[in-house]
């Protein structure tokens, strides 16, 4: 399992990242791209399956990047991090999106259902 985190900037229109302690660096117009571009780059170096990787931005120009190669068996993706930070990167294999449960509005109860008023 290999843990690489990077440090992403945003300057004059272009993300760029260098990972922390290491020699990985990318650069991209989007920082979707740019999350795409270091999940291959980490990929490409520790060859073990599954891959869970983190966006999280720290101000409007910065963020900061994680993935994690082979944190998880049989090659299933788990993403999370800041919705502004746009989507998350995918690890090479299609992974299903979680479906989303149907939530019942609850209907509001009027004074004639409770059998009495509040002004008779």
């Amino acid at each position: 399992m290999g843990v690489y985190t990077f440090v992403c900037r945003n300057s004059g229109g272009e993300w760029t990242a260098k990972q922390h302690s290491g020699e990985i660096e990318a650069s991209a117009a989007t920082p979707y791209e740019l999350q795409r571009r270091l999940v291959a780059a980490a990929s490409a170096v520790d060859s073990a399956c599954g891959v869970q990787s983190s966006f999280s931005m720290v101000s409007p120009s910065s963020a900061v990047f994680q993935v994690i190669v082979g944190a998880v068996g049989g090659g299933a993706m788990i993403s999370g991090g800041a919705a502004v930070g746009g989507a998350a990167a995918s690890g090479g294999g299609a992974a299903e999106a979680p479906k989303e449960e149907k939530k019942e509005e609850e209907k509001e109860e009027s004074d004639d259902d409770m059998g009495f008023s509040l002004f008779d």
